[in-house]
């Protein structure tokens, strides 16, 4: 296993069917600490939840998108002032005008599944 991350999910979700759920879970398994993001939740399972990315304080290793390109549009300058290594565009929520905007502040955007990466080691 890598080194523990500080991993904020973009798109958070309290429903155990969704994959933000989902990878919430796989990422607390993994020993990684969760950041979560929704504007309408106040928590999910004991965990604070943020309305807002702007919200977010502190050093952070990767954002994982759990929102479409509707959502994301307007959403790189808050990405780009938070500077984590990497913005994980899952399944759906590819962005390629703000993959390109990260990739130049330096942030490496990666297609791939949160979930599909813990599960085979590649995370």
């Amino acid at each position: 296993m890598s080194a523990p991350e500080r991993v904020v999910i973009l798109g958070a979700s309290d429903k155990p069917d969704r994959y933000a759920y989902k990878a919430m879970k796989a990422l607390l398994q993994h020993g990684h600490e969760v950041v979560l993001v929704h504007p309408r939740l106040k928590e999910i399972e004991g965990h604070p939840v943020l309305a807002d990315i702007g919200d977010v304080t502190g050093p952070v290793d990767t954002v994982t998108m759990y929102v479409g390109p509707a959502i994301s549009a307007n959403l790189a300058d808050k990405l780009t002032a938070l500077k984590p290594a990497r913005v994980i565009f899952n399944p759906g929520s590819e962005n390629p005008d703000l993959q390109d905007k990260l990739e130049s502040s330096g942030i490496r955007p990666e297609e791939a599944c949160t979930l599909v990466m813990l599960a085979t080691g590649q995370y």
